[in-house]
């Protein structure tokens, strides 16, 4: 779960939209996570994920696979037990993963600050 975290607040930081965490744990034989999060244009598609490759080569994990790319709209990184699904506003619509895997319980990585509405990093929780 921890580095399914590193991956939501890696996309945060180059801006990435509507981020979830998907726990699958449950659910899929095949991975524990999705991290799924929009990019608005190819460029920022591309840096959200080499932002993620960086935080997770910090902390010596390699990807096993990708597929897509910018011209696609959208880019997939596979950890493995992680999978790491950056869309276009189009392609995440189309492929509507929220919905597909709706009943999935989502991992909480940033709650509201207590302080002033902005956003500060907490503890995972599951809801």
């Amino acid at each position: 779960m921890e580095q399914a975290i590193l991956c939501a607040r890696a996309a945060d930081e180059k801006k990435a939209r509507d981020l979830v965490i998907l726990d699958l744990r449950k659910l899929s034989y095949i991975t524990d996570f999705f991290v799924v999060a929009t990019a608005g244009n190819p460029r920022q598609l591309r840096a959200v994920c080499d932002e993620i490759e960086r935080a997770m080569h910090a902390v010596n994990a390699r990807p096993i696979g990708r597929e897509g790319g910018e011209e696609s709209g959208w880019m997939l990184v596979d950890y493995g037990d992680l999978v790491v699904h950056v869309f276009d506003a189009e392609r995440r619509k189309y492929y509507d993963l929220d919905l597909l895997w709706g009943d999935t319980p989502r991992i909480e990585w940033q709650v509201p600050n207590a302080h002033g509405g902005g956003k500060v990093e907490s503890e995972a929780r599951t809801r």
